[in-house]
């Protein structure tokens, strides 16, 4: 077909005397699609398991969509956390997550909205996974009142229903993990906790004493090591005697999975999420990933300490994009499977980009939190309660729950009427 249009091309050249160019070709139609496709995916380490993970995935072609737009989400708003950051719009620590989309995306879409996740100080994607507005991340990252922790949180205190932070202490997540766990287990649901962590917390005390009561009491644990070969900027191999992941549960299963993969990632949770529903204990899986940034935005761009002097740290990421990429990995899937056209693709591609510009100007245009509010939501029902600034002069007053702020009135209008107190019909 195309060498019949460059022949038709050719002869309207020598007749009109002027270039033709061939008819662009007619994309097909939807019913022309393949609606669903079986992946191969890699094959799982194991440890203490007979079996692991399937080493196929079933993907149809509204949920390869989905994913792709949920990843090119997560990376764009990185992206323009990292702008905003160089900016000075951003303050203080601002950590990246950035390359590991893929960990991020296969684990939610593994799980249910009412199972449980809490994370270290990388929170951005998976507080947006979990529900939270771009919008609301960002507005949180710059200080403002809009953001989903009224601006006081920062980077790495961000909360929603069932997700808990953003923990700026080293592996202080996992224990907490394994207390959510345990609160699972002792109220008899069905839910799991998925407790994530980097290489670097992985060698914590914590972690392993986590792990001893999780295995003692069976708890519904999946504990989540992002293995990005950096803890920091120290690189795997100069920190860990041990750096096999998934084996340093000891006496808890283990599985070491290609986290660059977002099918593979998902159907590992989904294994270890059933595991743990079974009633047979926690699991300890380990994601091989990649991280582009350093461990924090204020980091050099190709990472950090004696690995940017030697120079591997920048050859390593320059070789990583184009061939392990998460998103160029599933967006090659489809295209190959003809699950989708690139012209779908750009399309997402535009429409997030627009919409993650769109909150970023609604966070640079939000309010910062007045000092009234400071100290409000200690508690999370409380009277109001009076707090000491900093010094013994200062007073000031924390509250659970404020009435919303009154409109202003200007000159010639009119005050908005009180609210009427209505009484019920049990009231006297």
């Amino acid at each position: 077909m195309r060498r019949l249009l460059g022949l038709i091309s050719s002869a309207l050249r020598q007749v009109t005397g002027r270039a033709v160019a061939p008819p662009a070709e007619v994309a097909p139609p939807p019913t022309d699609f393949t609606h669903q496709v079986t992946f191969d995916i890699q094959k799982c380490e194991l440890h203490l398991l007979e079996a692991g993970p399937p080493q196929r995935a079933e993907l149809t072609r509204a949920e390869g969509l989905r994913l792709y737009r949920v990843m090119q989400t997560l990376r764009q708003m990185e992206a323009t956390a990292d702008q905003l950051y160089k900016q000075k719009v951003i303050r203080g620590f601002c950590p990246l997550n950035d390359g590991q989309e893929a960990c991020v995306t296969g684990i939610e879409a593994a799980i249910t909205p009412s199972d449980h996740l809490i994370t270290g100080c990388h929170a951005h994607s998976y507080a947006h996974t979990r529900g939270v507005a771009v919008r609301h991340i960002l507005s949180e990252l710059t200080g403002r009142a809009g953001g989903v922790a009224k601006g006081r949180g920062g980077s790495m205190h961000l909360y929603t229903p069932h997700f808990y932070g953003g923990n700026g202490s080293v592996g202080a997540q996992v224990p907490l993990g394994a207390g959510v766990a345990l609160a699972c287990r002792y109220r008899n649901t069905d839910q799991v906790c998925v407790a994530v962590y980097g290489d670097r917390a992985a060698n914590q005390g914590q972690v392993f004493e986590a792990f001893n009561m999780a295995a003692l009491w069976k708890l519904p644990c999946v504990f989540v090591c992002e293995n990005h070969q950096y803890g920091t900027g120290t690189s795997l191999a100069r920190a860990s005697a041990s750096p096999a992941h998934y084996r340093r549960g000891g006496v808890i299963p283990g599985i070491r999975v290609d986290g660059m993969d977002v099918l593979g990632v998902r159907e590992a949770t989904r294994f270890a999420a059933e595991h743990c529903r079974s009633g047979k204990g926690p699991v300890v899986m380990e994601l091989l990933t990649y991280r582009y940034h350093g461990h924090s935005t204020s980091d050099p761009g190709v990472s950090s300490r004696q690995e940017v002097q030697e120079g591997r740290r920048g050859q390593e990421v320059q070789e990583v994009r184009p061939s392990r990429d998460p998103i160029a990995l599933l967006k090659e899937r489809m295209l190959s499977s003809n699950m989708a056209l690139v012209q779908e693709f750009q399309a997402v591609d535009l429409v997030v980009r627009q919409e993650v510009e769109e909150a970023s100007r609604l966070a640079k245009s939000d309010p910062a939190p007045p000092l009234e509010c400071l100290c409000d939501h200690i508690y999370c029902s409380q009277l109001p309660l009076g707090v000491r600034g900093t010094h013994p002069w200062s007073r000031l007053t924390s509250v659970s729950q404020r009435p919303p702020p009154t409109p202003p009135v200007h000159r010639g209008q009119r005050s908005p009427p009180a609210p009427q107190k209505h009484l019920s019909t049990q009231s006297v």
